[in-house]
């Protein structure tokens, strides 16, 4: 683990070399840390050094007041890479860290061999959603936010089989602070690439939820549709697949980048 200054701002990340010719950065959903990817690792180091990083505003990174953007989370992942003189990675970005993939191959997209887009959209939600969930946090906090949470991330069964999994995120989530949720609310609620999604020249691969209430499989749909080099793939999971289908999702993204057929 290590914290990094970038533009007066710390950032949290995680950068584990396993001595592999190839880099993965993981990037991943609003009011998660970097531990979300814990079950990729075992998979992910059989080809690729793994980069984790929490995003501003969450985990043990920074806690921005006000309002961010999906441009300056993008700008984060960028200058993380240009401190540890890495030139050019693989990207897997789930929910927000989807946004912020989207926003990476549309505007910097030679840093960028391919790039995972997980349980996302090119617009999620909508504005009037967000700005009741930044008032009910203002009010309330995050821990009031817990149980709905847990049932948009996890289907049922995830819940009642893996309880003790599901509430280990889940206690990570209820200690995000409320100004670095609010703040990548704001994020989130103003991100729209729907215009700019056929700009992205690099291979894509777009993984949905079947049992996803946040983003669904039309919104992959859409990606897929949009994204010019892109294939979509679905697992039986909601909003966290890469938590609930933890060895499928690890497998269909070494598929995807070491150029093999795509199965489940």
């Amino acid at each position: 683990m290590a914290n990094l200054k970038l533009l007066n701002t710390k950032i949290h990340f995680q950068y584990e070399h396993f001595s592999r010719a190839r880099t993965i950065i993981l990037s991943g959903s609003l009011g998660a840390d970097l531990s979300m990817w814990d079950d990729q690792i075992k998979w992910l180091s059989k080809d690729f050094n793994v980069l984790r990083m929490d995003i501003k505003g969450l985990g043990l990174s920074a806690v921005e007041k006000g309002e961010l953007s999906i441009a300056e989370h993008g700008q984060d992942v960028l200058r993380l890479l240009d401190a540890l003189e890495i030139p050019k990675v693989y990207f897997c970005g789930l929910s927000m860290g989807g946004l912020i993939g989207q926003w990476l191959g549309i505007h910097h997209p030679e840093r960028f061999e391919k790039i995972i887009l997980s349980n996302t959209a090119a617009k999620i939600g909508t504005d009037e959603g967000w700005q009741d969930r930044i008032r009910q946090v203002e009010s309330s906090g995050v821990a009031a936010l817990r149980n709905t949470t847990a049932e948009r991330w996890f289907t049922t069964d995830f819940r009642q089989t893996h309880a003790e999994q599901v509430d280990r995120v889940l206690d990570t989530f209820q200690k995000t602070a409320a100004a670095g949720y609010i703040a990548n609310c704001a994020a989130v609620r103003d991100a729209d690439f729907r215009d700019s999604l056929k700009n992205i020249p690099v291979p894509v691969l777009v993984i949905s939820g079947l049992q996803d209430q946040v983003t669904s499989t039309a919104d992959a749909e859409y990606l897929a549709q949009q994204i010019p080099h892109s294939k979509h793939i679905s697992l039986n999971a909601a909003h966290l697949s890469n938590v609930e289908c933890a060895e499928a999702f690890s497998k269909l993204v070494l598929q995807f980048l070491n150029d093999q057929e795509l199965s489940v």
